[in-house]
């Protein structure tokens, strides 16, 4: 495992996308096989302390050549949704088998891009990645293409991974294709294009991209690809383009394109902090404000008192004695912020009538200002 993507000591968390032609054959089975050397690979990361979850292609393309349509499935938009709607049953009841072989759970979460753009959305999203990973399960996740309209259009599970990788606040992105990485040409049409191992900078690279799929069965390209890592690079992660055209491609080193993730803060730090106006105030005290310095989460405990009328997924300023301390999405409503004030997690359940969630305002939607 230490040459591999992306190792458990190095990556706490990890999203894996899986390509079309990878998981489908071209007789329209699943690859089978091949899978199970896959899931036997995220089952020893899950063993070694990392946490996976997978977004999966594949779908449309299973499902298009059990009901015999033309072009993938995609030649219109209902073709689309009934293949996606056929084939996704079949492909989460294969990753629910094989996942089970090793004593791991699976989890299925359906999203649409504008899922992970809502903020309030998103931070339902997240909340129950962040839950489904704590307790050891791997969630498999797709697009909702049985009733997505512009996504399965437009939309590609690259990008996907990526606004999973920034919701899930993951360190590595791997996208498992039927290309080894980046070119500076085409290689299929170009026999002196030469393989690109490492990208620093996504715009000294943007133009060598095209976007069609090389096996057919996708919606995206390299272009797609590029947009991924631009997603995931500006949220902090790394991501890679490699090889799935082997066994176990997350337990060696397949041939792959890095490109690694920016040290800045990412857009979504960047948007907090900056001039939005906050639909109300969080004030904590010097305990809490201190903690919230030094990286953590605001929890309900170091609360003083609530300002505003806002909604779960709203901003908020987060107010210490001595000024603002940070901006960030609250995970609760005014009311139900108000009722949580100075209260610790054994407490809450009692006081909300569910189970509460993991912070106030989640360090991964906070920022310092």
């Amino acid at each position: 495992m230490q040459d591999a993507l992306f190792p458990p000591t190095a990556c706490p968390r990890l999203i894996v996308k899986v390509g079309s032609a990878l998981l489908v054959a071209p007789d329209g089975a699943v690859r089978r096989a091949w899978l199970a050397t896959l899931v036997a690979d995220i089952a020893g990361r899950v063993a070694a302390g990392q946490q996976v979850a997978v977004v999966s292609s594949g779908a449309i393309a299973l499902g298009a050549r059990r009901l015999g349509l033309a072009k993938g499935g995609r030649a219109s938009l209902e073709d689309a949704q009934a293949a996606a709607a056929t084939g996704q049953i079949a492909l989460s009841q294969t990753w629910a088998e094989l996942l089970g072989a090793h004593g791991l759970t699976a989890a299925q979460m359906l999203v649409t891009l504008d899922d992970l753009e809502d903020r309030r959305r998103y931070l339902n999203a997240a909340a129950t990645l962040g839950r489904l990973l704590g307790l050891g399960v791997v969630p498999i996740i797709n697009e909702n293409d049985s009733v997505a309209t512009e996504e399965i259009r437009f939309g590609d599970n690259d990008r996907l991974a990526a606004r999973v990788a920034q919701a899930a606040g993951a360190q590595g992105v791997v996208l498992l294709s039927d290309v080894d990485g980046l070119y500076d040409a085409n290689p299929h049409t170009n026999p002196d294009a030469r393989h690109v191992a490492r990208v620093e900078r996504i715009d000294a690279v943007a133009g060598m991209a095209d976007g069609g799929s090389a096996s057919g069965m996708g919606s995206g390209g390299m272009v797609s690809k590029i947009a991924a890592a631009r997603i995931a690079t500006g949220a902090g992660a790394h991501l890679a383009i490699a090889s799935g055209r082997m066994e176990h491609p997350l337990a060696g080193d397949p041939r792959h394109t890095l490109f690694v993730a920016e040290r800045a803060a990412s857009a979504r730090k960047a948007w907090l902090a900056g001039g939005l106006t906050a639909r109300g105030r969080v004030h904590v005290d010097a305990g809490a404000a201190r903690a919230l310095a030094a990286g953590g989460s605001l929890l309900a405990a170091g609360v003083t008192g609530i300002e505003g009328a806002f909604g779960r997924g709203d901003l908020v300023s987060i107010e210490g004695p001595d000024g603002t301390v940070a901006r960030g999405l609250c995970e609760y409503d005014a009311a139900e912020a108000m009722r949580l004030v100075g209260t610790r997690s054994e407490e809450q359940a009692a006081i909300l009538g569910y189970a509460p969630r993991a912070a106030l305002v989640h360090r991964n939607h906070l920022a310092l200002v």
